[in-house]
C-alpha cells in the first residue's frame, strides 16, 4: 500500500484516518482489497491485533467489509460521511432534495395552538396516548391487527433500528436497484452488503427477487410499496401478490417495508406482510406529508421485533418528543389536513404527468408511477447534469441510487410550476439530443 513507509510505525486511530482519507480521495477504490493484516502489520509498525482491531473499526463505519479468508475490501458503496451531495449552486433552481412542496404541507398554527402542554416525564408510555389511533391507522397493514406499533425519528431512523435488531456485519440484505441511496449508505456503515435486485415501474421483480433468494444466504429485504425513490415505481394489485408469493416461501426472512411518502404518495397502500411471517416491519414516515421537520414516522413490527426496538431505543434516545407526537396527532384529527394531504397528492400526480408526457412526445422514456420525482434514463450521466446546469438546473446523477443498473438521473419536481415543467422538459429534450447524438428524440 503506496500510503505505508515500512517501519514506519502509527497509531491505530492514525491507520483508521489515513485509510479514511485515501477513500475520500480515490487512492483506494471501491472493493480493492486491502493488505493482509500481517503485512501490514509489517509495514506499519503496528501489532496485528492492532491492525484487526482497526479493520473492525473501518467495517463499523461502513468502510470496508470482511470476506472470511478472502481478506478485506473497501465497502462497494463507502458509507455517507465520504459520499455527501454537493449543494446546488446560487441561481440553479434545485431539482436534487427529494423535499415536498412547501406550499402543500398543513400549516401548523392550529395544531400548535390546540398542544397539551402537560409535562411527560420519566416512566411514561414511549407512545403518546394521542397519537395511538393514528399510529395505528397509518402503519399497521391489514389482517394484521395484533401488531404492535412504536414511534421513531423518521423513516431511516426505523429502517436503521430494525436492521439492527437482527442482522450483524457481513450479513446481505436485498435492495431495489436503482434503490433510495441513503439506505445503501445505511447498509454499508452498519457493515452489510447490498444485494441489487433490478425493479420496474410496478416495483421490485418477482423473477430477479427469487433468483437473488436462491442464491443465499440472505438477512433481510427492504422494499418501497409506493412513491419509490427514485424511480417512483408502486406495486400494483398483481406485483403485490406475486412479491408476496415470492417471499412467502421464506417465512423466517426480515421484511422491511419503508412507505416514507404515505398519503401523498399517489398510490394505494399495499403490503407484503402475511400472518405467517415471523419477522417483519413497516415504517410509516410522515415526513413527505406533513414536513421533514416533524421527524417522526410510525414503526409497525412483530412482537419480538418490535420489543428489541423499543429497549435499544430506551437506551439511547429514550422516546421521541411527546410534544412532537401531540402535534403529530393534532395535525392527522383536524378534517383540514385529509383535504390538504389528497391536495397535495393531485399536485405531484399532475407535475409528475406534466413532465413525463412532454418527454414521451419526443420519445424520451421516463419512471414517475408515484411521488416526487422523475427517472429518466441516459446513456452517460455528467454530460446530461453538465448541460442541465448550464440552462439552471441542478439535478442529481443516478449514479447514487445505483448499484449494477444503467446510467440515469433523478429529477424532483415536488415544487415546480407548470411553467418550470415545461422549460424544463424542453431543455431536457434539447439537452438529449445534443449531448446523445445516437437517442432518437422526436
Amino acid at each position: 500500500m503506496v500510503m505505508f513507509h515500512p517501519g514506519k510505525p502509527i497509531s491505530a486511530a492514525a491507520l483508521v484516518d489515513t485509510i479514511e482519507r485515501a477513500v475520500a480521495q480515490g487512492v483506494l477504490r471501491t472493493d480493492e482489497r486491502l493488505p493482509p493484516v500481517r503485512a501490514l502489520a509489517a509495514a506499519t509498525g503496528l501489532a496485528p491485533n492492532t491492525v484487526a482491531a482497526a479493520y473492525r473499526t473501518l467495517s463499523q463505519r461502513g468502510l470496508a467489509i470482511g470476506r472470511g479468508r478472502a481478506g478485506t475490501f473497501i465497502a462497494v458503496r463507502p458509507s455517507a460521511t465520504v459520499l455527501r451531495d454537493s449543494s446546488p449552486p446560487a441561481g440553479l433552481i434545485d431539482l436534487s432534495s427529494g423535499s415536498p412542496d412547501p406550499a402543500l404541507l398543513p400549516a401548523l398554527d392550529n395544531a400548535l395552538a390546540s398542544i397539551e402542554p402537560t409535562p411527560v416525564l420519566y416512566g411514561a408510555d414511549p407512545l403518546d396516548p394521542a397519537l395511538g389511533h393514528w399510529a395505528r391507522r397509518w402503519a399497521v397493514p391489514a389482517g394484521l391487527d395484533s401488531a404492535r406499533v412504536a414511534v421513531v425519528g423518521g423513516a431511516l431512523d426505523g429502517v436503521e433500528r430494525v436492521l439492527n435488531a437482527h442482522t450483524r456485519a457481513g450479513g446481505r440484505v436485498i435492495v431495489e436497484d436503482p434503490g433510495y441511496a441513503a439506505v445503501f449508505d445505511l447498509l454499508a456503515a452498519l457493515g452489510l452488503v447490498a444485494v441489487p435486485v433490478p425493479l420496474d415501474q410496478e416495483g421490485m421483480r418477482p423473477d430477479a427477487l427469487e433468483q437473488a433468494l436462491a442464491r443465499g444466504p440472505i438477512e433481510a429485504v427492504v422494499v418501497t410499496p409506493r412513491a419509490h425513490n427514485p424511480t417512483g415505481a408502486a406495486w400494483s394489485a398483481d406485483r403485490q401478490g406475486q412479491l408476496r408469493e415470492v417471499l412467502d416461501q421464506h417465512p423466517k426472512l426480515l421484511l422491511i417495508e419503508d412507505d416514507h411518502a404515505g398519503p401523498v404518495a399517489g398510490a394505494p397502500p399495499r403490503s407484503l406482510v402475511s400472518p405467517d411471517r415471523t419477522r417483519w416491519a413497516v415504517v410509516s414516515s410522515v415526513s413527505k406529508s406533513l414536513g421533514p421537520d416533524l421527524r417522526l414516522a410510525f414503526l409497525a413490527a412483530d412482537p419480538h421485533t418490535l420489543n428489541r426496538v423499543e429497549t435499544r431505543q430506551q437506551l439511547g434516545t429514550g422516546w421521541v418528543s411527546h410534544l412532537l407526537q401531540r402535534l403529530v396527532a393534532a395535525l392527522l384529527a383536524d378534517p383540514a389536513t385529509e383535504t390538504c394531504l389528497a391536495h397535495a397528492a393531485e399536485q405531484y400526480r399532475q407535475r409528475r404527468q406534466h413532465l413525463t408526457s412532454r418527454l414521451a412526445e419526443a420519445s424520451i422514456p421516463a419512471s414517475a408511477a408515484s411521488g416526487l420525482n422523475v427517472w429518466v434514463p441516459v446513456t452517460a450521466e455528467a454530460p446530461v447534469l453538465a448541460a442541465l446546469a448550464q440552462r439552471g438546473w441542478w439535478a442529481r446523477p443516478g449514479q447514487r441510487f445505483r448499484l449494477a443498473t444503467p446510467p440515469a438521473i433523478r429529477l424532483c419536481v415536488a415544487a415546480l410550476t407548470p411553467s418550470q415543467l415545461d422549460q424544463l422538459g424542453e431543455d431536457l429534450i434539447e439537452v438529449l439530443s445534443r449531448v446523445e447524438p445516437g437517442r432518437r428524440v422526436g
